[in-house]
C-alpha cells in the first residue's frame, strides 16, 4: 500500500480511452521527503513520517528545526505519519506520485469546507414549519419544537438544531485514479473530493 500528502487544485473533466467524458479532481502530490522511521522498540508502533511543503527556516521553532536535523530530512509545512508506507521507503527516500499508477483505488481523507453557522434548512435539510398560511409570515425556515411533554422535560442528545457546519475531517473511499503526470506531480481522480481549493490532502491505496 502506497500514501502520499497533496494539495488540491481544483477541478476539470478529461475524456477516457473509450470517449466517455469524466468529471476529475486535479491533485498536487507530493514529493514528500521521509522525515522519520517510527519502529516498535523506539516508538512502540510502527509508523514512517513525512513532510509536505518545504518551509522558510525562520518560520520553524527550534525543537522542531532538532526534529528536521536530527533525520537529515529538509523543513517541512506538514508532518503525517502513515503505516502504509512500512515496508515501502527507508530513511533519505522521497515519496513521488510514482508509486502509485491509472487505475488505482484510493481513499482521500481532507478538512471540508467550513460554511459557518448555519439554520436546520440548510445543515439539516428541514422543510421549514409549514406553509406561510394561518399567520406564519415569518416562520418557514424555523425549526419547531424541540422539547417534550412535562416528562422528561428536556431536550435529547443529539436533536438536530442550528450550529456549525463543515469544517470536520472527511474522507471517500474507492476513488480512482485516471491520469498521473510524475514530471508535474499531478494525480486525476475520478469525481470530486473534500476539501477547498489549495486545502492539504491524505491519499492512501487502498
Amino acid at each position: 500500500m502506497s500514501a502520499i500528502l497533496g494539495r488540491k487544485l481544483g477541478m476539470t473533466s478529461i475524456y477516457t480511452e473509450d470517449g466517455r467524458f469524466v468529471p476529475c479532481t486535479v491533485i498536487e502530490a507530493g514529493p514528500c521527503p521521509v522525515v522519520q522511521i517510527k519502529t516498535t522498540e523506539n516508538d512502540g508502533y510502527e509508523a514512517v513520517q513525512i513532510g509536505y511543503e518545504e518551509i522558510a527556516e525562520r518560520k520553524v521553532n527550534r525543537p522542531m528545526k532538532g526534529h528536521f536535523a536530527k533525520n537529515d530530512a529538509p523543513l517541512s509545512r506538514h508532518l503525517k505519519e502513515f503505516r502504509q508506507l512500512v515496508d515501502k521507503v527507508k530513511a533519505g527516500d522521497v515519496v513521488t506520485v510514482e508509486m502509485f499508477s491509472q487505475g488505482d483505488k484510493i481513499k482521500v481523507s481532507a478538512t471540508s469546507k467550513g460554511k459557518g453557522f448555519q439554520g436546520v434548512v440548510r445543515r439539516h435539510h428541514f422543510g421549514g414549519v409549514g406553509m406561510t398560511t394561518h399567520g406564519q409570515s415569518d416562520r418557514p425556515r424555523a425549526p419547531g419544537s424541540i422539547g417534550s411533554s412535562s416528562f422528561p422535560s428536556r431536550v435529547f442528545k443529539g436533536m438536530r438544531m442550528a450550529g456549525r457546519m463543515g469544517g470536520t475531517r472527511i474522507t471517500v473511499r474507492n476513488l480512482e485514479i485516471l491520469r498521473i503526470l510524475p514530471d508535474q506531480n499531478i494525480i486525476m481522480v475520478r469525481g470530486s473530493i473534500p476539501g477547498a481549493l489549495n486545502s492539504v490532502v491524505e491519499i492512501v491505496k487502498l
